[in-house]
């Protein structure tokens, strides 16, 4: 949004229409699509009249620079010196690239309600600083990282941390942070991203320093949330934050939430905590640790008032239970918003002990939670087996057809095939090739239409994917994947080698399924995983030229293993894919080409690109050229099986040619299966790292909303 006076005048003499002549209700809505730094910093300058209206208080009341990959320090600062008066609320999470001095500006906004700082690099004693002029600050996200030293917080401080009410720490050390200063607390959110050992190869341990012991104020708290990432240290921290809510349940609590990955066991102080709960609580949102709810009757006594989110996220919560204890034989849910069954691989079921995973599915199990539930807006099945059986009008997708106000959806790929189409033994056409990465076997490929919309055409009768696609078409979110698949890029671990066959099931599922998302025409986030029988993958054509406000496009393991049999149609959707802003694919032996890197230029709006291939290939010059080319791409991550000298090379020469243009550029090139790969992983910004370049389902992932 640059433009000058000459060129609004320029503007009307070719076009008829004099943008100062609208009004300025209609005018204050198109600036509130641009950034606040623009409006401030260039916009205001082109006439009087902007100039008023970029300054008014629905413009600068609340500030999101979170991913103005433009802003830089010296913007900040006369943005603050400008406005800052007029900020009530302010987003700077994820700027990682801003220098630590940046904050100290932050002290300009003197009526500061809200602010998030998360994934800043804030010190001890600069934060001391800022607060103790943010007298009206409510809502407060920072990082906890190593060397945050408590004691360095001044009273002034502490003071208006005694009135802050709502609290997101992110902790990378072991720390209560801020926390025992916070005694009015009504919200507090915790994410744990401690890791089990230092550089330098030390264990780490989950006792809190000296110091550090001040006991958290949950008197009055409302929510409590927290995120755990793979360790132990991150168990045993988190275990101390809960260690003062099993003494004493908030009697206000109404949101208890834990997402723990792996094992996760329950103690004595947490059974008390859960019992408590039980007793004196009713709750509105709810996620456990899978061993706090597997083989336990908790669910049995606890109590709900208008439930708005649930989360049974790898429990073996049976679908019999799941009807029972928490719809309540399928009563007054209407109120509830999100629901994630992922991993749950009995959820369906009427019962767990004698099924096998690969079973059908129970249909009024799904048929009940649908009618209860009729106002699901996110829900997550993925990473089970969800077979239909024959019954005819009683297929998943067809049960799920009736959740009209869905905007987003996971499905494992063996859900959403047709029942007729699907495979009872393993198969013998020969498109089908083995999922391994061993020595390249020749085939034959039969004959698939070419024309797309013949393809269509075959499909749209009979597939009840293509009559669950038609149905959602409010959908923004979509996600496809296998319900073997693992990525090849797991957390703290090194690179996985070898991926799971995918299930017998899913054998079908192919170009005509893909081509049938084309349909859902305000898509703006498409994941797609171990989709076996993709042969050209035509349908991504027609999802380029349906779905044009899709941002986000996550492909992996699609077709043979051997060959990247969609890299044409690819490059073809790519084209039209002018409003993708992040692109991930994982696919082993891809060349990323001078042919793939010119079609993706055709991406103008792209911003993040993540790449992820065993045994792939890159071309240096292609790659600098598409960077020259793209000027909003900021971060570029790419693992291959190219050399570590070939790796090391591009990415100097990426950050020395376009770093000091791009103050945000993130840049990782390195070998997938490099021994060292866990250490680079670590210096990844979060916001990187959790949004893209680690693969996992998104959907209910969290409440809705929980922050800003």
């Amino acid at each position: 949004f640059f433009f000058s006076h000459q060129e609004v005048v320029s503007e009307e003499e070719s076009n008829g229409v004099n943008l100062m002549e609208f009004s300025d209700e209609i005018l204050l809505h198109i600036l509130s699509y641009v950034p606040c730094t623009d409006l401030v910093l260039n916009v205001r300058r082109t006439c009087r009249k902007l100039a008023t209206l970029c300054l008014d208080k629905s413009l600068t009341h609340t500030v999101l620079l979170q991913k103005d990959y433009k802003v830089n320090k010296d913007k900040v600062k006369q943005l603050m010196r400008d406005i800052g008066k007029e900020i009530y609320q302010l987003n700077m999470a994820g700027c990682y690239w801003l220098p630590s001095s940046t904050i100290d500006h932050v002290t300009r906004c003197k009526n500061l309600v809200k602010l998030n700082l998360s994934g800043c690099h804030v010190t001890s004693l600069r934060l001391s600083k800022m607060l103790s002029t943010l007298q009206h600050l409510r809502s407060l996200a920072i990082d906890v990282n190593p060397g945050f030293d408590a004691s360095q917080l001044s009273s002034e401080c502490k003071a208006t941390l005694s009135r802050v009410s709502e609290l997101k720490q992110t902790l990378y050390t072991p720390s209560y942070g801020v926390v025992p200063c916070c005694t009015s607390l009504e919200k507090l959110l915790l994410y744990f991203e401690i890791l089990d050992r230092s550089r330098e190869g030390f264990m780490l341990s989950g006792q809190l320093m000296v110091g550090e012991s001040n006991v958290p104020h949950y008197q009055n708290l409302r929510i409590f949330y927290a995120r755990l990432a793979p360790g132990y240290v991150n168990q045993e921290v988190v275990r101390l934050y809960l260690a003062v809510l099993s003494d004493r349940t908030p009697e206000n609590l109404h949101a208890f939430l834990i997402s723990a990955p792996g094992s996760f066991a329950e103690t004595g102080a947490t059974k008390n905590l859960l019992d408590s709960m039980a007793r004196n609580v009713r709750l509105d949102a709810l996620q456990l640790p899978k061993a706090w709810i597997n083989g336990s009757g908790l669910l049995q006594h606890l109590k709900f008032n208008n439930p708005f989110y649930f989360s049974f996220s790898r429990c073996t919560l049976s679908g019999g239970h799941l009807i029972q204890r928490v719809i309540n034989g399928g009563k007054d849910l209407k109120s509830l918003t999100s629901l994630n069954l992922s991993g749950c691989v009995h959820c369906l079921a009427p019962e767990s002990l004698f099924r096998k995973a690969e079973d059908d599915i129970d249909s009024s199990i799904l048929e009940s939670l649908v009618v209860s539930c009729c106002n699901l807006r996110h829900l997550n099945l993925s990473a089970a087996h969800h077979h239909s059986s024959e019954s005819i009008g009683n297929h998943l997708c067809q049960l799920l057809s009736r959740l009209k106000h869905l905007l987003s959806l996971a499905l494992p790929v063996c859900s959403i095939t047709d029942v007729g189409a699907s495979v009872e033994k393993p198969p013998t056409t020969p498109n089908l090739v083995p999922q391994t990465f061993g020595r390249k076997v020749r085939i034959g490929i039969q004959t698939y239409p070419r024309n797309l919309g013949d393809q269509a055409n075959q499909k749209i009768e009979s597939s009840v994917f293509w009559a669950l696609m038609g149905s959602l078409r409010f959908l923004e979110t979509l996600e496809i994947i296998g319900s073997s698949f693992s990525s090849a890029m797991p957390r703290n671990e090194p690179a996985i080698r070898n991926s799971l066959p995918p299930c017998v099931r899913a054998q079908s599922v192919g170009d005509s399924e893909v081509a049938a998302i084309s349909q859902l025409t305000y898509l703006q986030s498409l994941t797609l995983a171990q989709l076996p029988n993709i042969l050209t993958g035509s349908g991504l054509v027609n999802i380029g030229l349906q779905c044009q406000h899709l941002r986000t496009l996550s492909l992996a393991n699609l077709g043979m293993m051997g060959k990247v049999v969609y890299m044409s149609a690819l490059m073809d959707m790519l084209k039209h894919c002018k409003c993708l802003r992040d692109l991930r694919l994982e696919q082993p032996y891809f060349c990323a080409g001078a042919q793939f890197f010119q079609a993706l230029s055709h991406c103008s709006s792209l911003q993040r690109l993540c790449i992820v291939s065993r045994s792939g290939t890159l071309q240096s010059d292609a790659v600098m050229s598409f960077m020259a080319s793209c000027l909003e791409v900021i971060m570029c991550h790419m693992f291959m099986g190219e050399s570590l000298t070939v790796c090391k090379n591009l990415q100097q020469s990426i950050v020395r040619s376009f770093q000091a243009e791009r103050p945000a550029l993130n840049v990782v090139i390195f070998p997938l299966l490099h021994e060292d790969l866990t250490e680079v992983i670590r210096d990844v910004p979060m916001r990187h790292l959790d949004e893209i370049t680690l693969f996992k389902s998104r959907v209910a992932e969290e409440p809705p909303n929980l922050w800003w």
